[in-house]
C-alpha cells in the first residue's frame, strides 16, 4: 500500500466515525407538526423544508433520523428535544 492510500484510508475512518451515531425521532399523538417543526430548527439546525420533511416522515414512518454525528454532539441535542416533549433516543 503506498503512502497516500494509507491516508487517504486513515482519513475515511476518520470520517465515517465522526458519524456512527444519530438521533431517531419518534411519532407520537402528542406533538403538533408546529412544536416538532420548530424544535428541530432550534435543536438540529435543520432547515425549515429539513424539519418539515422529517416530521411528515416521522408521522406516516413512525420514526426518523434526524440527526447524526458524535456522541458528544448528540447528546446534548437529544436530551433538548426530551425536554421539549418529543420522543428521541441515539443509535
Amino acid at each position: 500500500m503506498s503512502t497516500k492510500e494509507k491516508i487517504s484510508e486513515k482519513e475515511i475512518t476518520l470520517t465515517d466515525s465522526a458519524h456512527e451515531n444519530e438521533i431517531i425521532l419518534y411519532n407520537d399523538d402528542i406533538n403538533t407538526f408546529d412544536h416538532v417543526i420548530k424544535t428541530l430548527i432550534i435543536v438540529c439546525d435543520h432547515t425549515a423544508e429539513q424539519a418539515e420533511q422529517c416530521s411528515l416522515i416521522v408521522h406516516y414512518k413512525g420514526k426518523c433520523s434526524v440527526k447524526s454525528g458524535s456522541i458528544s454532539d448528540l447528546k446534548p441535542r437529544c436530551i433538548k428535544l426530551l425536554q421539549a416533549g418529543l420522543s428521541a433516543e441515539i443509535i
